[in-house]
């Protein structure tokens, strides 16, 4: 089984998921030459599950550990440099970033001064206050921002930020791979149904058809599944978000191109629409949702289900975001909304590392909520834990650390705001939308 040796490029490796990192990690091997390289899915690229399979997402700065402690200032920055690199330098990646700037906000005191500690807005000189609703509006054409913007205050950076097309980014990574001579394998041959254990180490898995898959190494990127394969103790928490889209028109889609992403930490973010299908996405900002169910075993368990409608009180949300925003899009129908879901874990550090007991598993989970901008490079950490040589302070973050996770408080809202300021239960909705699926 592979060990934390020089790379043996010739060693037979599977990828257990084909979303965001199971993609970007396939790429990243591939690059550094390994040879044999399978990627197990139960979806077809772009997985309609992937939280990657999305129109748009934002490549926002910052720091995503308030730890003042130098290992974790370099961790941040580290990820940031490197994701940013490869959005601006990769030829994969470098068409579906927009740096468009972004506007980042609150509007209440309490997310005011959230925000301005997170982001360090007070200390940076290319921030441009906003704290009126004239201020809000301008900074936008005209016609675009026309709400009154109540309470809302908070900086605008012109460049250095803005977003990605998610699914080209998503698909362009796969392309690449398969090009390099990944082997995908997608559906039921591809749905993975275990991990086999075999002489106190993961020697493969099996699949839904039946197959069995032996690998030397095998990775496990499957998101917020990943728990139902192996038992994660209690450092990963799926939790998902939920967001719409509402039909543009052309001329719209038109005075929308080139927009900074506005995003309220409190109340929810759009950037500009889709030109293919010429639709606006919105998400409403809260520390998500989780599917609480017992266990057979009497455990409780948070478990991912796909679904595309959102509850009536995240539409509710939606139109409040708008009111506030863009009253005159605030009553236009839905023409799609759905679920994503990701994965926590208790200091939503990633969970990169080789499994302590089962040598042969490296596992690459643990997204926590900013797993996406990283499609760029988090495969290359992935690569450096499977090839031994990940940096050390890096090591440590991304470890195994199920001491974390004992007593974990299922309900923390790990500094998300917005909504009821809680993780909420999906089996507590009592209403969906009803929107006509595509």
């Amino acid at each position: 089984m592979a060990t934390a040796t020089s790379p043996n490029y010739h060693s037979s490796i599977l990828i257990v998921g084909a979303g965001t990192w199971g993609c970007s990690t396939a790429l990243h091997l591939a690059r550094r030459g390994h040879k044999d390289i399978t990627v197990l899915d139960a979806y077809d690229i772009p997985s309609p599950i992937s939280v990657g399979n999305d129109i748009n997402k934002i490549v926002e700065q910052g720091s995503f550990n308030s730890n003042p402690d130098d290992d974790s200032a370099f961790v941040s920055q580290q990820l940031l440099h490197l994701a940013s690199q490869g959005w601006t330098s990769d030829p994969v990646f470098m068409p579906y970033y927009h740096d468009t700037g972004y506007i980042i906000c609150a509007h209440t005191p309490e997310g005011l001064e959230q925000l301005i500690k997170r982001e360090m807005l007070d200390q940076q000189a290319d921030i441009e206050w906003l704290d009126t609703s004239e201020a809000f509006r301008a900074a936008m054409p005209k016609g675009v921002l026309t709400g009154d913007f109540p309470g809302w205050k908070g900086g605008s950076k012109r460049t250095g930020a803005g977003w990605v097309f998610a699914r080209g980014a998503l698909s362009a990574a796969f392309i690449e791979a398969e090009r390099l001579g990944v082997k995908f394998i997608t559906g039921t041959e591809g749905n993975v149904t275990k991990l086999i254990a075999e002489g106190g180490d993961i020697i493969g898995v099996l699949t839904a058809d039946g197959t069995t898959h032996l690998a030397e190494t095998t990775i496990l990127a499957a998101g917020a599944q990943a728990s139902a394969l192996l038992d994660m103790k209690d450092q990963l928490r799926p939790t998902a978000w939920t967001l719409a889209h509402i039909k543009m028109t052309a001329e719209e889609c038109e005075l929308y191109t080139n927009l900074p992403v506005l995003f309220n930490i409190e109340s929810g973010f759009f950037m500009e629409p889709d030109a293919e299908n010429h639709e606006l996405k919105i998400c409403d900002e809260h520390p998500g949702y989780c599917n609480w169910v017992t266990t057979p075993s009497g455990t409780k368990s948070s478990v991912p289900f796909v679904k595309h409608q959102v509850p009536l009180e995240a539409e509710t949300r939606v139109r409040d975001f708008l009111r506030d925003t863009m009253p005159q899009l605030s009553e236009r129908p839905f023409s799609f909304a759905r679920i994503c879901w990701c994965a926590d874990t208790p200091d939503r550090n990633f969970l990169i590392d080789r499994h302590p007991e089962f040598k042969s598993l490296v596992l690459a989970v643990g997204g926590s909520g900013h797993g996406f901008m990283h499609i760029t490079s988090v495969g290359g950490y992935v690569a450096d834990v499977l090839e031994g040589k990940l940096d050390v302070r890096l090591k440590k973050a991304f470890r195994w650390r199920p001491e974390t996770a004992i007593g974990r408080d299922w309900s923390d809202v790990q500094g998300r705001r917005g909504g009821p300021n809680r993780v909420m239960d999906f089996q507590e909705v009592k209403e969906w939308t009803k929107i006509e699926e595509r």
